[in-house]
């Protein structure tokens, strides 16, 4: 692979920022100095099918994928790359998955992760990063679910929205895949049946949360919503994104498949078409000279792209853009961070019953570790698909406890697991035995099948394997001080062995310094303090329907925390939960008025205590309930949070902002957005389950 360039804008760049108007002009006068040819050129990716196509097969990314290069008004087009979990091109840093850094609820930190990705993407030669994946997780058996960022449209919005501001310092930010993409073995067939509603309110509020952010572009999805293609769909791409959004970027499709109809692509709003010519290029001019898709629509797409590539000319950092940038020893501590905040402790009881807690471990009290289990032994990082980083090394937990440990007196014994009575004869005689299980590409992740092999799909079990359930049961039955540390994508379901053990800490996928952090974590270098962005289930009967081979599917308007509220469910772990090495206590819940009218906002005020002995980080969560609605919604859902950092015996007031706007529904019968004048429940506290929450109420009136 040639050594990476940093990427320059070339013709596009000025000495001094443009001004909106002079931008237009500039986007205007380039176009009309191009022949029909070269428009065309610009809706779709240079390379061939025939060449470029056996290459991605080989490796995906490796380097910048071109589109509309045009060397003759030097326009360097689009160079693009993907995520999320870090640029994909070279050897670049490996951040953890997306539902990780979703569990970390962390709006900074994801800005910051933003900051890097755009860094090493102009660094390595690209302009565009396509890995703002903000896809709904409807159901966690969803392959690519550790894609995403979790289950709840406004924690989705937020997360989305940080990595967008941090990206977009350096470089054109897409956020992907629109819409309704939450299957992915019938990704290429299945069409998505769904209501004006829960389309707007559930499926898409996230996605205009980014385009609210200044997003440069989307990518649309490969499934049919409502019997239209997403890459030919007028209702989603020109009637809601570029009408009713306002949105001024371009619309990409998702790679090869994306299209089926140039025609029907280009009229219903589709503007580039990647990563290469399959049905725009000549059969789309034929279209123009025919008259079958009007010059305005090539020449509306043409302008969105030109116009977007050169407000991006405008801005950078450019001493920071050389590949000594990449894998920075800056970068690597950021992915240490993220990693560690990232994990959910779930569950931390005395082993005894009586006691400290089995977390964190006290180097002073123990002198033997048992790390039991295959996957602490593998680099494991995530899916083999279109989001895989290549980063020089990845740390596992074997490595991460061994540099921890070396030269501490403590010793530490290691097996793979294979045998339970290898594992259960070290795990006797050490004074803590962890048990690292879950998941790998082969288990979940981008559905991948060629004639070698298969890799991904989606989850045909959310259950640990059968032989690791029985690991730890027998693990936990030889030494009481056992931590299971489990590693996968989204949710998995731990009733046949939860009680079995003390503690429980899911550490997704990590990332390459995950075996750094789990030890950041594991001896308390480092407080726990993510949370649950998906609710953990005791059984699947919670979750809504799920067939991964579906060529049609319903989407309703209840899935997760909001789905097994309204069924009346207690889950094993519920939204938002997860335990920290301290305790908090929420008092004094206040609002500031009583009623306010549809253009106004509500503010909540709550204090919260560090009770503990450590210093913690704890996330605040705001609900919102609904009382006497005309039209169903849910018993209560997410409308803000944020995260305060307190000392033992700290007490902050921490503040919610809430417009009334963000209470509106979609009215179907009217076409918009409707306001209730209603009473309404606010909720505040450490988790979506109704013990964890303080509550007040207000409501919305006439002006």
């Amino acid at each position: 692979m040639s050594k990476p360039v940093p990427f320059d804008w070339g013709a596009l760049t000025e000495d001094e920022p443009l001004t909106e108007h002079e931008l237009e002009a500039k986007a205007q006068d380039l176009l009309a100095q191009m022949s029909l040819d070269e428009k065309i050129h610009q809706m779709s990716g240079d390379g061939s099918y025939f060449i470029e196509g056996p290459r991605m097969l080989r490796a995906y990314n490796p380097r910048p994928i071109p589109a509309g290069v045009n060397p003759r008004l030097g326009l360097p087009g689009v160079q693009f790359s993907d995520g999320p979990r870090g640029v994909v091109m070279y050897n670049s840093t490996c951040f953890p998955v997306s539902m990780a850094r979703g569990a970390s609820w962390d709006i900074e930190l994801e800005q910051r992760i933003g900051d890097a990705i755009g860094v090493e993407a102009r660094s390595q030669g690209a302009n565009f990063f396509a890995g703002v994946c903000i896809n709904l997780l409807r159901h966690p058996a969803w392959g690519r679910a550790q894609e995403t960022y979790g289950e709840d449209p406004y924690h989705l919005g937020e997360m989305g929205a940080a990595l967008v501001r941090g990206a977009q310092r350096h470089l054109m930010a897409c956020a992907k895949h629109y819409a309704c993409n939450s299957i992915e073995n019938a990704r290429f067939k299945v069409d998505v049946k769904i209501s004006p509603r829960v389309l707007r309110e559930v499926y898409l509020p996230h996605f205009k949360r980014c385009v609210d952010e200044g997003l440069a572009a989307v990518m649309s999805a490969y499934n049919r919503v409502n019997g239209d293609w997403c890459g030919h769909n007028n209702h989603l791409l020109r009637e809601i994104l570029k009408g009713d959004w306002g949105f001024d970027g371009f619309v990409i499709s998702d790679f090869v498949y994306g299209l089926h109809d140039g025609k029907a692509a280009a009229l219903g709003g589709l503007d580039l078409e990647m990563p290469f010519t399959g049905h725009y290029g000549r059969k789309l001019r034929k279209l123009v000279e025919s008259g079958d898709v009007p010059q305005a629509i090539i020449n509306d797409a043409v302008l969105r792209i030109l116009r977007t590539e050169i407000r991006f000319a405008q801005i950078g950092e450019l001493e920071r853009y050389d590949p000594h940038s990449v894998v920075s020893p800056a970068f690597v501590k950021l992915a240490r961070e993220a990693a560690a905040k990232s994990m959910v402790l779930l569950k931390n009881e005395p082993p005894s019953g009586a006691g400290l807690p089995l977390l964190p471990i006290d180097r002073a009290r123990v002198s033997r570790i048992a790390l039991i289990g295959e996957l602490a032994d593998i680099p494991n990082t995530g899916d083999l698909g279109s989001s895989q980083v290549r980063p020089p090394y990845v740390v596992t937990p074997l490595q991460g406890l061994q540099a921890a440990l070396d030269g501490s007196g403590i010793g530490l014994d290691y097996q793979d697991g294979k045998k339970i009575a290898a594992a259960v004869e070290i795990a006797r005689d050490a004074d803590i035995a962890i048990v690292v299980a879950g998941y790998t590409y082969r288990d979940e992740g981008e559905y991948i099948k060629t004639l070698w092999s298969t890799k991904g799909g989606d989850r045909d079990s959310l259950r640990l394997h059968p032989h690791d359930e029985a690991l730890i049961q027998a693990v936990a039955s030889a030494n009481p001080c056992t931590l299971v540390v489990m590693v996968g994508g989204s949710a998995i379901i731990t009733e046949a062995w939860r009680e079995s053990v003390p503690a429980i800490l899911m550490a997704w996928y990590g990332g390459m310094q995950g075996g750094f952090a789990l030890v950041d974590i594991l001896f308390g270098t480092l407080n726990p303090s993510g949370k649950l962005p998906c609710v953990f289930p005791k059984s699947e009967d919670q979750l809504p329907f799920f067939d991964k081979n579906a060529d049609s599917i319903e989407y309703g308007y209840y899935h997760g925390y909001r789905l097994l509220d309204v069924d009346g469910e207690e889950p094993a772990f519920a939204f938002g939960f997860g335990l920290s090495y301290t305790t908090f206590e929420y008092r004094e819940l206040h609002l500031d008025q009583e009623t306010i009218d549809p253009n106004g906002m509500m503010t909540a005020r709550v204090e919260i205590t560090n009770t503990g002995s450590v210093a913690g980080d704890e996330i605040a969560q705001l609900y919102i309930g609904y009382v006497g609605s005309r039209v169903d919604r849910p018993l209560r859902e997410l409308k803000g949070f944020t995260k305060v950092s307190l000392q033992p015996g700290e007490t902050r007031q921490v503040t919610f902002n809430l417009p009334a706007q963000r209470l509106a529904y979609y009215n179907e019968s009217r076409s918009e957005w409707s306001i209730e004048k209603i009473t309404y429940l606010v909720y505040v506290g450490s988790s979506s389950a109704g013990d964890d929450l303080l509550s007040a109420q207000f409501r919305i009136v006439e002006q």
